[in-house]
């Protein structure tokens, strides 16, 4: 295979100059912490009031975990570590608790955010030769304008589409010859659902590739996507409190996200206990920025699941890759006292072939106990007068999902296009049990 390097001396970095150029970067960024109050505070607490508090990368344990609650309680600008009228952007994520988490760019962060979407994207394959339609949403959310900073970086023709809209978005697939894709998985499944009432045919359009992005999806719904729309999908991964996108691509290899270990130190921990696990154990992420000299995070547990791949890739990149985010710590279902993640449920259901590309789990409570509802579209073929096809699907989802979670579901059978579509991050899970529950 020929691979693509956007920056070949960092990309394919020898281990021990890479780690220097890591330590060499979190002095840097530490000096930048203590110019924010909520770090200058805690870090001052831990013993380390300057950068030469920092002798090893192992120093980085000194420095005690960042959480989304304290991004929150330090809103607004108590993360802010330059000048106010340094800053030219930000972005922001909204809660549960109505306070956002807001994230601070100056123009070089920008740059440099722009700098690593590029390794992603040209990494992937792409060149300035492909028209890149944009399908995510844009404004606040990051993965809009940090794909489109990306493309534009590489050198692509970038439409910025946003989100929704399939005829409109088939349209400009073919005014323009459209190469390459983004948007959520989910509204790359639903696109070819659309496609078939549209009457559109795929030999009208010139699309090679997608990036799925914004939500965990299995390898299963991903080898389906390739399969329906005729595409070859790579997964990124991101989020708004590391920048946004970028922070672990696919390579031409499409086995594990290269994380830009110059950009970012990762960590993976117990969720429970905090402690380190061993490499290739399943934790939580923790991550460490390298690159932003406007909001500093030190140390932030993301709740995602994951785990370090041991071997190197046949790319050369010496950064190290993640296996693909199964989950998040905090989306676990508990049910019935038995843990459940979403993507356990997906896997199962994105394997056979007539399901449909849309489904939506329900919990709710039964009396004293929880139960588990997973409606799913399957092909309108199913739906005859003879009942049995459809009876015996709905058993055969049924074995296997209690086969995989240990838990006896309830299955309906929905026609497709009767489930909901969201045009952003797709609600896969309604838990209606009640809060004190």
């Amino acid at each position: 295979m020929n691979f693509q390097y956007w920056d070949p001396e960092i990309e394919k970095l020898p281990r021990n100059e890479l780690e220097s150029l890591q330590l060499n970067k979190l002095k840097t960024e530490i000096e930048i912490s203590l110019r924010a109050p909520f770090y200058k505070e805690r870090l001052s607490k831990n013993g380390i009031k300057s950068a030469d508090d920092i002798r090893t990368l192992e120093d980085l344990n000194r420095i005690p975990f960042t959480t989304k609650n304290d991004l929150r309680d330090g809103f607004p600008y108590g993360f802010l570590a330059i000048a106010r009228d340094e800053v030219i952007r930000l972005h922001s994520s909204s809660g549960t608790t109505g306070t956002p988490t807001v994230i601070y760019f100056s123009r070089q962060d920008i740059k440099n955010w722009a700098g690593f979407m590029a390794r992603c994207i040209y990494g992937a394959g792409c060149t300035k030769t492909d028209v890149f339609q944009n399908m995510i949403t844009y404004g606040l959310f990051t993965g809009g304008l940090g794909f489109h900073q990306g493309g534009e970086e590489v050198g692509m023709l970038v439409i910025p589409a946003g989100a929704g809209n399939t005829t409109r978005q088939f349209k400009m697939m073919q005014d323009y010859g459209t190469t390459v894709l983004h948007a959520t998985p989910s509204f790359l499944l639903h696109l070819e659902t659309k496609m078939k009432e549209a009457g559109v045919e795929r030999s009208s359009l010139s699309i090679k590739k997608a990036f799925g992005g914004a939500e965990p999806y299995s390898e299963d719904t991903r080898k389906r996507i390739e399969t329906l729309l005729k595409v070859d999908v790579y997964n990124s991964y991101g989020l708004s409190e590391m920048n946004g996108p970028g922070v672990a691509f696919e390579c031409q290899c499409k086995d594990g996200l290269h994380i830009w270990e110059d950009g970012y130190i990762a960590e993976i921990v117990n969720p429970d206990t905090l402690e380190p696990v061993k490499d290739g154990e399943t934790g939580e992420l923790i991550l460490t920025i390298l690159c932003r000299e406007a909001t500093p995070i030190l140390r932030y547990r993301t709740r995602d699941l994951t785990s370090f791949y041991t071997e190197p890739c046949a790319c050369g990149r010496t950064h190290r890759k993640l296996h693909r985010i199964t989950g998040r710590s905090d989306d676990m279902l508990i049910i019935n006292g038995v843990n459940v993640f979403p993507s356990q449920i997906e896997e199962v259901i994105m394997a056979m072939k007539e399901v449909g590309n849309n489904y939506l789990i329900v919990v709710e409570k039964d009396g004293a106990l929880d139960k588990l509802t997973v409606k799913t579209e399957v092909s309108a073929e199913i739906f005859m007068d003879d009942s049995r096809p459809l009876n015996a699907l709905r058993e055969k989802i049924k074995d296997t999902l209690q086969a995989s979670i240990s838990i006896n579901p309830k299955v309906e059978l929905h026609e497709s296009g009767s489930l909901p579509i969201s045009e952003g991050k797709a609600v896969r899970v309604k838990d209606n049990r009640p809060r004190d529950v």
